[in-house]
């Protein structure tokens, strides 16, 4: 058995999801989101970031992380930023021994959904049908349970 953390990252919001894979079977363990205190400077934001993931890391035990990567984003200055986010969880995951694997938007959706393109509503949708659980999780909490289910795919146990 393989206990993953997932993670979406944000600026302002970045989500975690947990999941044990155990022999192809995927089981829910929890999920939610780092909130930043937007009115707050960035470099505290980034601490934020930082120090959430570090809990749920160490409240959680999983032994591999498993990131969204950066998007093209057409504003330079919003991609900076995600991936100024991404680092922090990045070093959070690292800092506890965890291995970090990194896929991308699409490969996500692709392993999730069946179609690259999917919607959010969808990766919800799905995110929900394959973990058995009775409600929705939020986007953000949603997207990162997306993330550990595509490890979980690419490396079955």
């Amino acid at each position: 058995m393989e206990r993953i953390i997932g993670v979406d990252p944000g600026s302002r919001i970045t989500g975690y999801g947990v999941i044990d894979a155990d022999r192809g079977q995927l089981h829910f363990i929890a999920c939610g989101v780092v909130k930043t205190t937007t009115n707050y400077p960035f470099s505290y934001r980034l601490n934020e970031i930082f120090e959430g993931i570090n809990e749920v890391v160490q409240v959680h035990g999983p032994v591999v992380a498993a990131v969204e990567d950066v998007f093209l984003a057409t504003n330079p200055r919003s991609a900076l930023k995600l991936g100024h986010a991404r680092g922090a969880a990045v070093v959070a995951a690292t800092q506890n021994g965890l291995a970090v694997f990194d896929y991308s938007p699409r490969a996500v959706k692709q392993a999730v959904v069946g179609y690259g393109q999917a919607d959010k509503k969808q990766v919800q949708h799905m995110v929900r049908v394959l973990l058995g659980l009775s409600g929705t999780p939020s986007t953000d909490a949603a997207d990162a349970l997306a993330v550990a289910i595509c490890h979980a795919n690419q490396f079955p146990l």
